[in-house]
């Protein structure tokens, strides 16, 4: 193993420079190829100058983080959410978004100290019996994500062109082509679109925002933590669904994998400023999601649940909604040209995902077009059956299942990342310190157990 490799504790590498006997870490092998190997240490970062100098190289893996913390699937949990409930769930939003922010330093600490994303670490450490439930596990939140990609876009296509569904759910299948156009650019291509998507969504709901005037009073109200959502089946239901829409399974594997598109260098002083630097990258993107999320639910309660619309879970039927509420033609189109940038900036980060959680577990590497054909056909094939068979009234309710699937599927990479970057055998100088291991173990204990909460509910009837 070479010397300075990243697998090693770096408390341990002048030992191991000075001819003494390598120090035993907690990996059972080297770390191998990187997942995203041609985007590796690919964006150079400022060794010298300004401390905001330095953070500007880095901004950009958080956005692309965030985009899945504002996918179409959390449209339909947020605007369900916002008709049903009022303001009584933006408390869910912000505890959600606080946990992502805990969770997404533990994979910035794990990518960058350690050298590996998730899914490479739970192979290394697993037996096979383990880490391929793991890998299903995670394929399964991927197609989740994917469905709702799926099925937001195709209907954000007919929102503004008036495409049928059907048609717009095989239009989809097309937009590996933007993703491969982009990366042959680089990787600071793909941060850009994405950065650029999310200003307009920003701004298509900041229009909107003011044009329903909501009560700002019940706004802040609605940040407090309310017992209601435990006592109440329906919105501890819709509650785990922005829960699942907000702290995604895929997300873990994404972020752990992204940082180390950044040449941050292998020397422990390089790698603890990375690590600083890369957590806020993704802290500012995470506040930026959360309000976006915020936004969504705050709209649906200004205008649906105001006037006693409380059952308005579908894309489409919100979209009609708006401008006889609103009194504006505007309305509408801001909110289909959002929801049309979102599906795009997700299939970005659905497929970057994808291919870090099959190449980290099975280390199994293909063509990333042929893994995104795959994976956007097993999201395609059920997208077109309920539209057809069931109707477009469909659609939302299958969005919302598909947030709670991501939901049940988070015990399964949370655990596992907690648990390694907690050890020191693992991390070395870059274990977690105790407070945020805490913390995150006390998020991975909510997550399950409200998660064996709806479970039970449903069981008992």
């Amino acid at each position: 193993m070479d010397a300075r490799s990243p697998d090693l504790p770096s408390d341990s590498l002048s030992k191991v420079e000075t001819g003494l006997p390598p120090v035993r870490t907690g990996w059972r092998t080297a770390r191998g190829e990187p997942s995203l190997a041609g985007m590796f240490a690919s964006v150079p970062t400022a060794k010298q100058g300004s401390f905001w100098r330095k953070l500007l190289a880095f901004l950009g893996p958080g956005y692309l983080v965030a985009v899945g913390y504002m996918d179409p699937g959390n449209w339909a949990t947020s605007l369900a959410g916002g008709s049903k409930f009022g303001y009584a769930l933006l408390s869910v939003a912000l505890l959600s978004n606080v946990m992502a922010i805990v969770l997404q330093s533990l994979c910035t600490r794990l990518g960058v100290g350690a050298g590996r994303d998730l899914a490479q670490a739970c192979r290394d450490s697993y037996p096979r019996y383990v880490s391929l439930p793991l890998w299903l596990s995670a394929e399964i939140a991927i197609t989740a994500t994917d469905l709702a990609e799926v099925i937001g876009t195709a209907i954000g296509l007919n929102l503004l062109f008036h495409i049928p569904l059907e048609i717009g759910v095989i239009i989809t299948a097309a937009d590996v082509f933007l993703i491969l156009a982009l990366q042959a650019f680089g990787f600071r291509w793909i941060e850009a679109f994405v950065v650029a998507m999310l200003a307009v969504i920003a701004a298509c709901f900041a229009v909107q925002i003011a044009m329903a005037d909501p009560d700002w009073g019940a706004v802040l109200r609605g940040f407090a933590p309310t017992s209601d959502i435990l006592a109440n089946r329906d919105m501890l239901y819709l509650a785990l669904g922005i829960l699942g829409a907000t702290v995604m399974p895929h997300n873990l594997y994404l972020h752990s994998g992204l940082v180390q598109t950044r040449g941050y260098g292998d020397g422990i002083e390089e790698k603890r400023e990375a690590i600083k630097l890369a957590t806020i990258d993704s802290s500012i993107a995470l506040c930026l999601a959360l309000i976006i999320n915020a936004s969504i639910l705050i709209l649906a309660a200004a205008t649906f649940h105001r006037v006693g619309k409380t059952d308005v879970a579908e894309l489409d039927q919100a979209h009609a909604f708006l401008a006889p509420l609103l009194g504006s033609t505007l309305a509408p189109t801001l909110f289909a040209v959002a929801l049309l940038c979102c599906g795009l900036n997700s299939t970005i980060t659905a497929t970057l995902s994808g291919q870090i959680v099959m190449e980290g577990f099975l280390n199994l590497r293909i063509a990333p077009w042929l893994r995104r054909m795959v994976t956007r056909m097993i999201a395609i094939v059920p997208a077109v059956v309920v539209t057809v068979w069931a109707g477009e009234r469909a659609t939302g309710q299958l969005l919302i299942l598909s947030q709670v699937v991501l939901s049940l599927q988070l015990p399964f990479a949370v655990v596992p990342l907690v648990m390694f970057t907690a050890s020191r055998d693992k991390m070395g100088s870059f274990v977690a310190p105790r407070w945020l291991t805490a913390l995150a173990a006390l998020t991975a204990a909510v997550i399950i157990a409200l998660n064996a909460k709806l479970v039970f509910d449903f069981v008992s009837g």
